[in-house]
Parts: C-alpha cells; structure tokens; sequence
C-alpha cells in the first residue's frame, strides 16, 4: 500500500511538473516578445528624438527580439524629404529592424518609390497591422 502511495505521489508530481513546463511554453507563444512601432507623425524632432531612437534601441539592445518600424501617414513626405531620418532609417533596418510603410499614404505624397530605394517594404498596412494586433504585439504609436 506505502509503494502504491508513493508511486502515486511521484506520478502527480511528474505530471505537476509537466503541466507547468507545458504551460510556460505556451505563455512564451502568446506573450510573443515583438514591437510594432506605428510612425504615423510629421514632426522632425518627435521622429529623431523619440520615435526612431527608441525603435532602433529596442532591436539593439534586445529589449524585443523582433521590432517593425511602420511609416504610415504624414511620416511618408517627412521620411521622404529628410536625409538625417533617411540616414537612421537605412541604418535601422540593417541593425535588423523591419521597415514597412503604407502604399496608399506613400502613393497620397507621391513618394512610394523614395521609400522603397531606402529599403522600406511599401505594400497595403491595414491587414498587417491588423494581424499584429491580434498576435498580441506590442504597438506604440508616434
């Protein structure tokens, strides 16, 4: 009777290890470590000083594993016409920041193409962003 006893209480301590081991694994997954930052501002030193210094930080000092950049709005023509944030922009993305924009804002400023030479995936946002809402990413708007 002891050794079934005891087989008992080590089978439900293996099985409360288990479940707890399993249940980390699928926090990990909807806790996704991951930052869509929404640039959506005209403001030059709003974008130098605040938007793009914290995006760039965020990816390489590894406070999120994966960090998307979206150039959406009046921060098309802003982007577009200023070298200095063009300059932090082309060395965001090789520092592994991802770089989208939305095709009808860049289309509306006439300034699709600069986006794109600069490295920018220019294409629809609206279901992208909208997927990345419902993933549970992490979106901080400028």
């Amino acid at each position: 009777m002891k050794k079934n006893l005891k087989n008992i209480v080590l089978s439900l301590i293996l099985c409360g290890s288990l479940i707890s081991i399993l249940a980390q694994d699928i926090h990990k997954e909807t806790t996704a470590d991951t930052l869509a930052v929404l640039w959506t501002g005209a403001d030059p030193h709003v974008a130098e000083k605040v938007c793009l210094m914290y995006t760039h930080a965020a990816k390489t000092a590894k406070w999120f594993d994966e960090v998307v950049l979206i150039v959406w709005g009046p921060s098309s023509k802003l982007l577009a016409e200023n070298i200095e944030l063009q300059k932090k922009v082309t060395e965001m993305g090789k520092d592994g920041v991802k770089l989208q924009a939305c095709i009808v804002c860049a289309n509306m400023y006439g300034v699709a193409d600069k986006l794109r030479d600069l490295g920018i995936e220019v294409k629809g946002m609206g279901k992208p962003l909208s997927d990345y809402l419902k993933r549970d990413w992490k979106v901080l708007t400028f």
